[in-house]
């Protein structure tokens, strides 16, 4: 028994001690390649600036990542795909990547709408379209009811918008409370953790396919350190409450919207929130992707462009790209 707790032990400090490692060579790298970290009113947020190069068609972006990720999920989708064409900003949310936390207004959508645009101030961009995946998608509702002035157009990817029955899962419940949330994030969720990451990511993808580089490249592993776990979990437990309160209020946006989602979303019902949110946003385009799981950004990425494309006044067939998507994931399981 003694053994078998040194050995958990030795990885939890493992797992924390390389995190730590990481996060300070990756800052010191990324200050040269676009990434800074800028103060938005007492804690600083991490983000990536993009330049539009010289033959760009399209407003600046901004994207916002979903739950138990950071920016690098975003620019994995869609880096390829937009780079040179806009001015891309890729966000790490509060408490995320390497972002600070900030205080625990920080931790509905509401907070993390300002501080986003505050940093989308400072990084010198005035409006822009706004993406946002999953939670993200909930962030993006709160910007566009908190700063409708600094909005071109919207993009919802599988948006967790509205109240959902059923709660949440028992990590996030063990993980909430001031001390043995604290204990539960630091000594179980990393060791426990670091094993269950490709199948937390083929569960997020599924009915698809998770890409081989997918975990690697998204870093997915930052998740795992004991205050990005905590925070998460926080954020994840109080947005149930935050969408009972505002959701009432999405009619109230009247801004060019797009929503995407997949039909087989098992993380994220399509019915309790894409179909309602299309319903409350007058005007707003609603795609349903047969066959298609919660992770639209990725999978369904050249819709999502195309849908980024048609907010800025050029013509697209959404039905085309559809047919061309759905095709492609049509044997998925």
């Amino acid at each position: 028994m003694r053994h078998a707790l040194f050995r958990l032990g030795i990885l939890v400090l493992s797992a924390i001690v390389m995190s730590n490692i990481w996060a300070g060579s990756v800052l010191a790298r990324d200050s040269r390649d676009g990434f800074a970290r800028v103060d938005v009113g007492g804690f600083k947020l991490n983000s990536l600036l993009l330049p539009k190069g010289g033959k760009g068609d399209l407003p600046p972006i901004v994207f916002i990542h979903g739950a138990s990720t950071s920016l690098y999920d975003p620019v994995y989708s869609f880096r390829r795909r937009l780079e040179g064409r806009a001015t891309l900003l890729f966000v790490d949310r509060p408490g995320h990547g390497q972002s600070d936390s900030g205080s625990d207004q920080t931790l509905s959508p509401d907070g993390q709408a300002d501080a986003i645009a505050r940093l989308m101030e400072q990084r010198g961009i005035r409006k822009a379209v706004i993406v946002g995946h999953s939670f993200g998608g909930a962030v993006t509702a709160a910007f566009a009811l908190r700063h409708p002035d600094k909005v071109l157009g919207l993009v919802f990817l599988s948006p967790a918008v509205y109240p959902w029955p059923g709660g949440i899962a028992w990590y996030y419940d063990a993980a909430r409370p001031p001390i043995t949330g604290h204990l539960f994030s630091t000594l179980i969720a990393p060791s426990f953790g670091i094993f269950s990451l490709q199948k937390a990511a083929d569960s997020v993808f599924a009915p698809n396919k998770t890409p081989s580089d997918y975990i690697s490249q998204t870093k997915a592993w930052q998740a795992l350190r004991p205050d990005s776990f905590r925070h998460n979990a926080r954020e994840v437990g109080d947005l149930n409450n935050w969408a009972r309160v505002s959701s009432p209020n999405y009619k109230r946006i009247h801004a060019p919207t797009v929503i995407i989602t997949g039909d087989a979303d098992g993380i994220v019902s399509p019915k309790i929130h894409s179909f309602q949110l299309a319903r409350a946003i007058r005007g707003s385009r609603l795609i349903v992707v047969h066959n298609l799981g919660h992770k639209s950004d990725y999978v369904a990425g050249d819709l999502a462009v195309a849908a980024i494309e048609t907010l800025a006044g050029r013509k697209r067939d959404f039905t085309a790209i559809k047919s061309s998507v759905e095709a492609k994931i049509a044997d998925d399981k």
